[in-house]
């Protein structure tokens, strides 16, 4: 077996997967969970993962429940591998699991539109085919859109961490986000639907030609919340080419239409006018909210992964990630008016 790193999983959960004699490759593109693609000579290749602490072993039931209702669907998505025993996961130093290996291409950023209008078709497929499922999720994250509750958090955070060597420099960022939220218009009260809660980029897989986005992965935030908060979430980080670790980040109208577009396709006569309204101003405050939580991250250290071969310290990345989310949301600001008529011409009533 060839073994990637010391940090390797243990025999213990390999020997749950059978996994003993597989070669292991780690995958580098999450920074919250631990991956290893294990490549079995006798048997599919497998997606093996150490989950954040943030997840409880009981979102492998809801992972296991939609992605069923996925695959009867006619849909291709990962689906949760057993343990010998028969457990969704094992307990382990932490919760591992395994997942069938979907092959595709990963991106980071989005610069084409016709690429930004696949994603937004497989997204818009996910959703209208989820619309009819009946699930009690198992595990949720209580209050991980409460906007509110991230920014009182920087706020204490501001206070909490006086000493901390790089305040000088995360206060002036802290401060303009704290300062933006407070014009902030609030979202409006709509339907919770399905959702897959973490459309990031990263999080769909692409053919090799990028003309279509053929998955989605990374499925432990799955849950029913607001399409505000899912699609501001995909939009804000599809249409920002600069990524999310760049400073001077802003909204690409082309890209943002194409995605837009491209998710209206499927969704046709399903988003109601409350929904459809409100995606511009979701996009502002999830860029605005993701800026709070990486500043506030980069005060305490607890939570984000960091780019170590890019930045010096965990503290030092997440002001770059807070910073360029503050911009992106002021870009989004500013073109708030134009954005809102692109979703109103691609859902006319």
């Amino acid at each position: 077996m060839r073994r990637a790193s010391l940090a390797d999983p243990p025999g213990a959960v390999l020997a749950a997967w059978g996994l003993e004699a597989a070669a292991l490759q780690p995958i580098g593109i999450g920074l919250i969970n631990r991956t290893w693609r294990a490549r079995r000579g006798g048997g599919p290749d497998l997606a093996l993962q150490r989950l954040h602490p943030v997840f409880a072993g009981e979102v492998n039931l809801d992972i296991d429940a939609v992605t069923r209702h996925l695959e009867s669907r006619g849909l291709l998505t990962p689906r949760l591998v057993p343990t010998r025993e028969g457990r969704a996961w094992l307990e382990c130093d932490g919760v591992w699991r395994a997942l069938t290996w979907v092959e595709g291409a990963v991106r980071t950023e989005l610069r084409d539109p016709a690429t930004a209008a696949a994603a937004g078709r497989r997204v818009g497929i996910f959703h209208r085919a989820v619309a009819d499922l009946e699930w009690e999720f198992r595990f949720t994250r209580a209050g991980v859109h409460d906007t509110a509750r991230h920014l009182a958090r920087l706020a204490g955070a501001l206070g909490a961490h006086a000493g901390h060597p790089e305040l000088p420099r995360i206060r002036p960022v802290a401060e303009a986000i704290l300062e933006h939220a407070a014009t902030l218009p609030p979202l409006p009260d709509a339907p919770r639907r399905v959702i897959h809660g973490d459309l990031k980029v990263s999080n769909l897989l692409f053919d090799e030609g990028g003309a279509e986005a053929v998955a989605l992965v990374d499925l432990d935030t799955l849950g029913r919340g607001l399409l505000a908060h899912e699609m501001g979430d995909a939009f804000r980080s599809w249409c920002n080419p600069a990524g999310e670790s760049a400073e001077g980040a802003a909204i690409d109208v082309a890209l943002f239409e194409a995605a837009v577009r491209g998710w209206a396709e499927p969704m046709a006569g399903t988003v109601e006018a409350v929904e459809r309204d409100s995606l511009a101003l979701g996009t502002e405050t999830i860029a605005l909210e993701l800026a709070s939580r990486f500043a506030t991250d980069a005060l305490e250290d607890t939570y984000f992964g960091w780019d170590e071969g890019r930045f010096p310290s965990r503290s030092a990345h997440n002001r770059v990630r807070a910073a360029s989310q503050l911009s992106l949301a002021g870009s989004v600001r500013a073109r708030r008016g134009e954005l809102e008529g692109i979703v109103r011409r691609a859902f006319p009533r």
